[in-house]
C-alpha cells in the first residue's frame, strides 16, 4: 500500500521540540557502525509464483487489498499482521502460520478509534516486533491526506492496548514531513528502537526518514533527514518512495524500499549503508513476474525462515497510488550472491 495519495494536503503541522509525547526532538545520531565483511555482495530476488494470502470475498474486511505484511517469529508460529481495505477503511488483521507460506486469517486486532484522533480511515499499514516479552506494533493512523504514526502492544497478537495519539508527529514548517508521516518499520539494536518512515512536505514528495526512541513512545528525529531522497527522471522510483523495510547482513544495514514511477507502477528498490544514515541506492529493482502483482510489488517485510532471508511483499495488477490494487500478499527470498559468483556464470 502506497501511504499517501498525491492530491494536495491541508493543514498546518506543528512540531513539538520537546520530547514530550507526540513529540519529534532532533538529533545527529546514526546506528552502530559496522565495518563491511563483504563488499562485493548482493541479492538476488527469488519470488513464488501465487500470493500466499489473497485478498477476502466481498463483504469481507480485505475485500479489496490484502496488503502490507508485516511477520514476526514467535516461537515456532509466525504472526502476520496486515493491512486490509473493504473499500473505506484500512484495519490490521492477524493471520498465523506454521510455516510463513500457509496463513490462517484470525480477524481484525486494530481498528481507527476517532475518539482517540485516529480519524476513521485507517489504523493498519504498520510494523511489528516481538521485544521484551509482547508485541510491539508502530502503525499509520488518522485522516487519509494527512496521517500520523501510533504505537500499540500486545502480549498475544490479539488484545492490543494503544499509546496516547500520536507517538511521532509531523515535522516543522517547511520541513520535509511536514503533511503526514507513513509506513513505519521498526528494528531494534542494542538499546534503541530505530524507526524508517515516509515523511511528505507540502510540495507532496514522498521521501524516507529515520528516528530512534528508548521506548517506543518518545522519538528523536535524525536532523539530516530524508535518508533517502527521489529517483532521477524517468527512474522507477521518480514519483515517491515508501514502505522500507531494514536488515542486517554481511557488514552494512540493507533497505528494501518501494519506488514509484510516472505510470503509477511500483516496484522495490534496494539500499546499503553502514550507519542507518547514509545509505547507497544499488541498481537493482525487483518487479512483479505474475499477473497478480504486474503493476505492483511494495510492502516488503523481513524475516529469517529455515535460514533463508525471505520477504513478504504485497502485490497488485491495478496501478493506483494508494488502493483498490487488488492486493494480494505474495512470498519471496532473498539469495546472496557475490560478484565473484555472478562472473563465473
Amino acid at each position: 500500500m502506497n501511504s499517501l495519495p498525491m492530491r494536495a494536503m491541508g493543514g498546518s503541522a506543528i512540531c513539538l521540540l520537546a520530547l514530550g509525547w507526540g513529540g519529534c526532538g532532533y538529533s545527529d545520531f546514526r546506528l552502530p557502525e559496522l565495518a563491511p565483511a563483504q563488499p562485493q555482495v548482493g541479492y538476488e530476488w527469488r519470488p513464488r509464483d501465487a500470493p500466499v494470502l489473497p485478498h477476502g470475498g466481498p463483504g469481507e474486511w480485505d475485500s479489496h487489498d490484502a496488503l502490507n505484511p508485516s511477520v514476526v517469529r514467535r516461537g515456532a508460529a509466525y504472526y502476520n499482521f496486515y493491512s486490509g481495505f473493504d473499500g473505506t477503511t484500512w484495519r490490521t488483521i492477524l493471520a498465523t502460520s506454521a510455516n510463513g507460506l500457509s496463513w490462517k486469517k484470525e480477524g481484525v486486532v486494530l481498528a481507527p478509534e476517532p475518539r482517540l484522533g485516529e480519524a476513521g480511515y485507517i489504523a493498519a499499514n504498520g510494523s511489528a516486533l516481538f521485544d521484551q516479552g509482547e508485541f510491539w506494533y508502530w502503525y499509520q493512523a488518522g485522516p487519509k491526506e494527512t496521517p500520523r504514526l501510533g504505537l500499540a502492544r500486545a502480549s498475544d497478537g490479539r488484545h492490543w492496548r494503544k499509546a496516547r495519539f500520536p507517538v511521532m508527529d509531523y515535522g516543522p514548517r517547511g520541513s520535509w514531513d511536514e503533511r503526514g508521516l507513513a509506513d513505519p518499520y521498526a528494528i531494534k539494536v542494542g538499546r534503541y528502537f530505530y524507526l524508517f518512515y515516509l515523511g511528505e512536505d507540502r510540495a507532496r514528495r514522498q521521501r524516507l526518514g529515520v528516528a530512534r526512541s528508548l521506548d517506543g513512545e518518545h522519538w528523536q528525529k535524525v536532523r539530516s533527514n530524508p535518508i533517502l531522497e527521489l529517483g532521477k527522471d524517468g527512474s522507477f522510483d521518480e514519483m515517491g518512495l515508501g514502505e522500507p523495510a531494514v536488515w542486517i547482513a554481511h557488514g552494512y544495514y540493507w533497505m528494501l524500499y518501494t519506488g514509484r514511477d510516472a505510470q503509477q507502477n511500483r516496484r522495490l528498490g534496494m539500499a546499503r549503508s553502514t550507519d542507518g544514515v547514509h545509505w547507497e541506492k544499488l541498481p537493482a529493482a525487483f518487479s512483479g513476474r505474475e499477473a497478480w502483482d504486474s503493476r505492483v510489488v511494495c510492502d516488503p517485510t523481513i524475516e529469517l525462515m529455515d535460514g533463508r532471508l525471505t520477504v513478504w511483499f504485497g502485490g497488485g495488477d491495478a496501478p493506483s497510488p494508494d488502493e483498490n490494487l487488488n492486493g494480494q500478499i505474495g512470498v519471496a527470498t532473498l539469495h546472496a550472491v557475490h560478484a565473484d559468483d555472478k562472473l563465473a556464470k
